[in-house]
């Protein structure tokens, strides 16, 4: 995931338009399209941060709830035998289900840092709380 950035909670998917040799940027997770651009990496990150700081500052302004990339809930459907083979696995491990997927997903997924490397303060709260969004 080494094109996509994290800002506030906020993720987001960068790309090059080669013809025009410029990075562009969307918000990921969101109704709301909210896209973003520059023509250096430093011009890139501070329009992303710019998009989402305006993004936020709008919905307070206007008493609208912030949208959020992703609640915490999610439906997941599984073959019945690797269900089972799952639920052992949380047993034998002395947690439940949820958080041994839950463990399984984030060992999987290497964490997105912003380009100085490090984790934003949502992202540091997440992983103290143990949890991932």
């Amino acid at each position: 995931m080494n094109n996509v950035l994290r800002y506030r909670g906020y993720l987001a998917r960068v790309d090059l338009d080669a013809d025009s040799m410029v990075f562009t940027g969307t918000l990921l997770g969101m109704a709301e399209s909210i896209a973003f651009h520059g023509a250096s990496i430093d011009e890139l990150v501070a329009d992303f941060r710019f998009a989402v700081d305006h993004y936020l500052a709008e919905c307070e302004k206007s008493g609208r709830i912030p949208e959020r990339p992703a609640s915490g809930r999610l439906l997941l459907r599984l073959p019945p035998d690797l269900h089972a083979q799952a639920g052992v696995a949380a047993a034998a491990d002395g947690v439940s289900l949820n958080q041994w997927i839950s463990n399984a997903v984030a060992s999987a997924l290497q964490p997105v840092r912003d380009p100085a490397g490090k984790a934003d303060a949502a992202d540091k709260r997440a992983e103290r709380s143990g949890s991932m969004r």
